[in-house]
């Protein structure tokens, strides 16, 4: 908290010196709106600083002013020489106040009231307030701050600077590794590489600092926003070890002052509120920091009423001259973004903490200002989500450089996993439906074709090598053609409009002299359209149990045109097929394909035939156990979705496990063991199947008629003894001479004799069965 302070007193200071300049200018043109605007804003945020750094007399000062200004800037007072006089004496005494705070002097607070009291129409203008040793000020007494204050033009020269040693330094290593070099030639290029590596952390420090900076003071200032308005409020901060730019830092100060204080004023609701509606008392709050790329982002999520949208219309109809009914068609995301526009405000009464129609619009000028973005997500009556984009400005980071189609990028070493090249059963890409998964060693991964993503190519090429893209919440595999190197490069912010694409984080000159540009791993996933489970409004109003893992699941449309899911570890993969492969066969649904014959397992029941052929193609799902494979035939895969809700299981035991809930829509959940149970065609993999022997005169008819019923039922069967085996039974006519030693079925051509034991009618299906199991036994 002291070095929030100090950061507050010298940013307060050089604020002051350029606003006394803009106070008299205004006094000479009081219709200067854009000056007005400037000192307003300066009240503003020192009322709002103030708030969690425990200042009370500054916040009553500041909050003084703040109204007679919002009085002049909504027209309903006209500024004349007495408000001036009496803005430029409050002013002056912040001024005082903060010189006063940083030497740990007394300052006496009479005569403020005055001040305050001269704000008011009609007043005379304030007397100057002498000073004096009467009324100490609440803090610790402390020294006079030491400090240097640089130029940030400057620090960016050292930072460019040391770009260009970096690079040169690149380029020396290169041209020597290519040319061969002397051990001693070699050891000075190691400690110049190591001392030049330690100025970059150095300097990069200079301007680098934990976000922890900006973070340090909120759960102060939530506890006692909330307090004030009677709300319970918890907060979760994620990510403060983050670093940024120190100057990004001090330009998010107060666009996060705002929107957290809007959050809890106007967006977390009342105890009683809350409880009406069915949530927890307490409010939640998630502040959450991540680097991605050459970005920063900053998510601040609650779980409120979100933005009533419709109020927001009404509102700015009122002020803007444009009708409800043309509001209305805008799309959702435009209407929630009113919220930017200048003086408006969802709230009808102003507080000392809100509702003056001043906030948003300064946290959106101050985001773009450097070079951010600023989105809203809002589900109205759970929560809104708010998330900061902006850039570090200029930073050297380790990457890898890739390349498609001639052209070359980079990625951010930190977050690529690993690299791997698309052979064999353990690295291969499988299509489900129209989408791409990538199988790893075991691991199945979503995957993008970045040529197909930049538009490099009309389709997507079958992929060569795979970057493993670790984001937040999950990871994912871009296929490239090749892989470079790895280098140490300075990344810049690209141009506005390639920024905008979101598919990059900044661009760099390499020691090639060709320009690059940084991948963004986040946005290539978000324009694919790959969901890792980020965090929305919705998601904090009741949170999952702890540990409960999220089930990843192929979301389908049936035979019978239902959507139904199944759980994705399964699939080995989704393969399409003609109605003429699949047969009624060996008492079970079957497909022919690939020269192999995989039993299918449906809910279509009687009616999967018909169902089948009246599609002219249909899609199997491919699905495995380790042991046995089964098909289940769908008429198209949809999506991959995760799937965090509890599921709700089914009464009774059956092909369905239970309804989960997807996109609001109860779905139903296959229930796959059942489906191996009832589908699967038998396995044995302790030994081999018992062999079963034909011999005799009628060898030929049991090869034609007995082993496609013996091999059904899981036995092998020969006509010659294979070498080394000894067959588990022998099947032979009455009559027929055995050489072979082992268990004997007789059997018989004539029905009549049926209770015979000696031997069996040949045509006895069941009655064969039983005495091949039984012989087979005794063998075993």
């Amino acid at each position: 908290m002291d070095d929030l302070l100090q950061e507050f007193i010298a940013e307060t200071r050089e604020t002051l010196e350029a606003l006394s300049g803009e106070i008299v200018m205004w006094e000479a043109a009081p219709s200067d709106r854009q000056r007005l605007d400037a000192i307003f804003r300066f009240v503003h945020t020192v009322k709002g600083s103030c708030g969690f750094l425990d200042l009370p007399r500054l916040s009553r000062l500041s909050h003084a002013a703040e109204d007679a200004l919002a009085a002049v800037r909504s027209g309903e007072r006209v500024p004349d020489t007495a408000l001036v006089n009496a803005v430029l004496a409050i002013v002056d005494r912040i001024g005082e106040i903060i010189e006063a705070i940083d030497a740990g002097a007394a300052l006496d607070d009479s005569g403020e009231d005055l001040l305050i009291a001269a704000l008011a129409p009609g007043h005379a203008t304030p007397e100057p307030i002498a000073t004096s040793e009467a009324a100490p000020l609440p803090m610790v007494q402390r020294a006079a701050t030491r400090s240097v204050r640089l130029n940030v033009d400057l620090l960016d020269r050292m930072m460019s600077g040391m770009s260009e040693m970096v690079l040169a330094r690149n380029e020396l290593a290169r041209r020597l590794r290519d040319t061969g070099v002397e051990p001693a030639v070699e050891a000075a290029l190691e400690r110049l590489s190591h001392t030049v590596a330690e100025m970059r952390d150095t300097v990069t420090r200079t301007r680098m600092q934990k976000i922890d900076a900006l973070f340090s003071a909120l759960p102060r200032m939530v506890r006692d926003t909330a307090a004030e308005l009677g709300k319970t409020v918890l907060l979760s901060i994620e990510g403060s070890e983050v670093e940024l730019d120190r100057e990004m830092i001090e330009m998010m100060r107060d666009p996060l002052v705002h929107i957290i204080r809007n959050a809890i004023d106007h967006g977390i609701e009342s105890p009683a509120e809350r409880r009406a509606v069915g949530k927890r008392e307490h409010g939640r709050l998630v502040v959450s920091a991540r680097q991605s790329g050459n970005q920063i982002i900053v998510e601040i999520i609650d779980d409120g009423r979100g933005i009533d949208t419709g109020r927001l219309i009404a509102k700015y109809a009122a002020i803007s001259g444009r009708s409800e009914r043309e509001l209305a068609g805008l799309s959702d995301r435009a209407k929630a973004e009113l919220v930017f526009e200048p003086g408006l405000s969802s709230k009808d009464k102003a507080t000392s903490i809100s509702g003056r129609g001043v906030g948003m619009d300064v946290v959106r000028a101050n985001i773009e200002q450097i070079g951010g973005r600023i989105e809203l997500n809002s589900t109205f009556g759970k929560g809104l989500a708010i998330t900061i984009h902006v850039p570090l400005t200029l930073s050297i980071i380790p990457t890898i450089v890739v390349g498609v189609k001639g052209q070359r990028f980079a990625l951010p070493r930190q977050a690529v996993e690993e690299i791997v090249r698309v052979r064999g059963d353990a690295i291969r890409v499988d299509m489900l439906g129209d989408t791409p998964i990538a199988t790893v060693r075991e691991r199945r991964l979503p995957m993008i074709a970045l040529d197909a993503m930049l538009g490099l190519a009309d389709r997507a090429a079958d992929p060569v090598m795979l970057a493993i893209v670790a984001v937040a919440g999950g990871s994912y595999a871009l296929a490239v053609d090749e892989v470079h190197d790895t280098e140490e490069l300075v990344i810049k912010p690209a141009p506005p409009a390639v920024m905008a694409t979101g598919l990059y984080a900044g661009q760099t000159l390499p020691d090639t002299g060709r320009p690059m540009l940084l991948l963004d791993g986040s946005g290539l996933a978000a324009k694919a359209g790959l969901r890792f489970g980020r965090a929305a409004p919705e998601d904090i109003v009741e949170a999952a149990p702890a540990g409960a893992p999220a089930l990843t699941t192929l979301l389908f449309i049936d035979l019978d045109g239902v959507r139904r899911a199944v759980p994705l570890d399964v699939v080995d993969r989704v393969e399409p097929a003609t109605a003429s492969a699949v047969r009624f066969t060996a008492a079970k649904l079957r497909l022919t394909i690939d020269g192999s014959v995989v039993p299918l397992a449906t809910l279509a029941g009687d009616a999967a035939q018909a169902l089948i052929a009246a599609r002219p193609s249909i899609s199997v799902l491919r699905m495995a156990d380790g042991l046995a494979e089964i098909g289940y035939p769908i008429a198209e895969a949809m999506d991959i979705v995760e799937i965090a809700e509890p599921m709700l299981p089914a009464a009774v035991a059956g092909p369905i496990a239970g309804l989960v809930m997807v996109e609001g829509e109860p779905v139903e959940l296959l229930d796959v063991h059942w489906l191996f149970a009832h589908a699967a065609d038998e396995h044995v993999a302790s030994q081999a199947p018992p062999l079963c022997l034909f011999a005799g005169g009628e060898a030929r008819w049991m090869e034609n008629f007995l082993r496609p019923v013996l091999e059904a039922s899981g036995y092998r069967v020969a006509s010659a003894l294979p070498a080394g085996e000894a067959p588990a039974v022998v099947l032979a006519m009455e009559g027929d001479e055995i050489a072979v030693d082992a268990p004997v079925v007789r059997l018989r051509a004539e029905v009549a004799g049926r209770g015979r034991r000696d031997s069996i009618y040949r045509y006895d299906r069941s009655a064969l069965l039983a005495a091949v199991a039984a012989r087979a036994g005794e063998a075993a």
